[in-house]
């Protein structure tokens, strides 16, 4: 039997148009050094570029009881400022259940 897992996890994925794909890199890396710099507890988040150079996925955990924190960051608010536009495939978002995690 798995182990319950408080946490809630959600995955988002979308293709940016190749164009964008510059400047949305740096948006992203721009939430990154925010979430370094404010250091929110409780929460976990990974972006991977897919093997096609322009699709992206988002990882985020948050543990129970915690607020959201990237809804706080200015960064994260300019990385969603016209996500629509730099998109070929508009962000799809699912929440997704932990079976298992390792890490070493």
């Amino acid at each position: 039997m798995p182990t319950p897992n408080p946490a809630r996890t959600v995955v988002v994925r979308y293709k940016v148009r190749p164009e964008h794909l510059e400047a949305h890199e740096a948006l992203v890396r721009g939430v990154f050094q925010a979430l370094a710099s404010a250091r929110p507890p409780g929460f976990h988040y990974q972006v991977v570029k897919l093997g096609d150079g322009l699709s992206f996925q988002h990882v985020a955990a948050i543990a129970a009881g915690v607020p959201h924190p990237l809804r706080e960051l200015p960064a994260f608010r300019a990385f969603q400022e016209g996500i629509a536009q730099r998109c070929e495939i508009q962000p799809a978002t699912e929440e997704v259940r932990e079976i298992g995690c390792y890490a070493s």
